[in-house]
C-alpha cells in the first residue's frame, strides 16, 4: 500500500543521512518515478526533504529537523515494549527497557499505562543463563571463539566454536557457530554448557548462513507412536499437542498418535505419565519400555 510506502521511506529518511532514489526503487520494488511521487507527497505533508544533485547528492531531511510525534501507533509501540521488556525478562537488565525510552521520546503520548501483553521469557535457569548470554554476546561483537564442555545424549566433549547468532527458540536459547571439532555450523543449547569461557583466539567473520530452524529439520522425526492414555491425562495432551492428538474410544481411554523425534525423550515422557499410560506401537520400543519397568521394579523389590 502506499501509506505503507511512505511510512517506510520517512523511517529510512530519519534514520540516514542521505539517501539516493535508485535505492529507495530498489528497496521498496517501485521506479524511480514513484519515489519521485512519494518525496512530493512527503513535503506536501510538511516534512522538509531536501534533495541535492551531483556526486554526493541524494534525498535528505533538512537538517535539525525533529518530528514532533512517532510514525508508529499506540498499539504497536506497546507491542514493542513488550516485546522489548521480554529480552530483559532473560538478561537480567533493564537495557531494552532504557532503549524504550529513547524510542519513545517525544511520543510518551503513545505509551499509556494500559500495557496489555507482558513477556517472560526468563527459566528456571535464569541465574545460570544471564552470564552465558553476555559472554556470547560480548564473543559475537569482539570476535572472539567461544570454548565450552558441551553435554549431549552421547556423552560429553569440549568444544571451541566461532559465535555468530544468539537463538532463542522452543523455549531456550541456544548459540548458531562455527564448531572447530564437526567443521562445520552446529546449534548448541546454553543449558547444556559448562564450563563456558572467552579464548584468546579471534577470528574473521564468515559469510554464516542462518540456522534452518524448521521442525522438520531439527526435529525430524521418524518414530509413530500410537498410545492410550486414561481420561484424567487429556488436559496433558491437549497442553502439549493439541486437542487433536487423540480419538476418544468407547471404554473413555484416548487413543493419540504422533510421530516422535527421539526415542530416549518418547520413553522419558511416557514414564511421567505412569500408570495412565500404555505404548501400543511401535512393538521394539514397547518391548524396550516393559524391559526398562521391570529393571526399575526389581531395583525397588531389592532395597525392600
Amino acid at each position: 500500500m502506499k501509506i505503507d510506502r511512505l511510512i517506510g521511506i520517512l523511517s529510512v529518511l530519519l534514520q540516514k543521512d542521505r539517501v539516493t532514489a535508485p535505492e529507495l526503487a530498489e528497496r521498496f520494488e517501485v521506479s524511480r518515478r514513484t519515489v519521485n511521487r512519494d518525496i512530493e507527497d512527503l513535503c506536501r505533508a510538511g516534512i522538509p526533504i531536501v534533495t541535492r544533485q551531483g556526486v554526493n547528492g541524494g534525498i535528505s531531511i533538512m537538517e535539525n529537523y525533529r518530528l514532533d510525534r512517532t510514525v508508529l501507533t499506540s498499539g504497536e509501540m506497546q507491542d514493542i515494549l513488550a516485546g522489548l521488556q521480554g529480552l530483559d525478562s532473560v538478561n537480567g537488565t533493564n537495557r531494552y527497557s532504557q532503549l524504550m525510552e529513547k524510542l519513545s521520546v517525544g511520543a510518551s503520548d503513545l505509551l499509556s499505562a494500559n500495557q496489555s501483553v507482558l513477556i517472560d521469557l526468563s527459566s528456571w535457569h535464569k541465574r545460570d543463563l544471564v552470564p552465558k548470554i553476555e559472554l556470547i554476546r560480548s564473543g559475537i561483537a569482539c570476535c572472539r571463539k567461544c570454548e565450552f564442555r558441551y553435554y549431549s545424549s552421547k556423552g560429553a566433549s569440549v568444544r571451541k566454536i566461532e559465535p555468530y547468532y544468539l537463538v532463542f527458540q522452543w523455549s531456550n536459547w541456544y548459540v548458531w557457530g562455527w564448531c572447530e571439532i564437526r567443521e562445520d555450523y552446529r546449534l548448541f543449547k546454553l543449558g547444556r554448557m559448562e564450563g563456558l569461557r572467552l579464548s584468546g583466539d579471534s577470528y574473521e567473520k564468515r559469510h554464516v548462513p542462518l540456522p534452518d530452524l524448521s521442525d522438520s529439520r531439527v526435529f525430524p522425526g521418524g518414530i509413530r507412536v500410537k498410545a492410550l492414555f486414561d481420561q484424567d491425562c487429556k488436559w496433558r495432551l491437549v497442553e502439549e499437542y493439541g486437542p487433536g492428538c487423540f480419538e476418544e474410544q468407547p471404554d473413555g481411554r484416548l487413543l493419540f498418535q504422533e510421530e516422535y523425534t527421539n526415542r530416549e525423550n518418547l520413553i522419558t515422557w511416557l514414564l511421567t505419565f505412569r500408570e495412565k499410560a500404555e505404548l501400543l506401537e511401535p512393538a521394539r520400543l514397547r518391548d524396550e519400555l516393559r524391559q526398562a519397568l521391570e529393571k526399575t521394579l526389581k531395583r525397588y523389590e531389592e532395597k525392600g
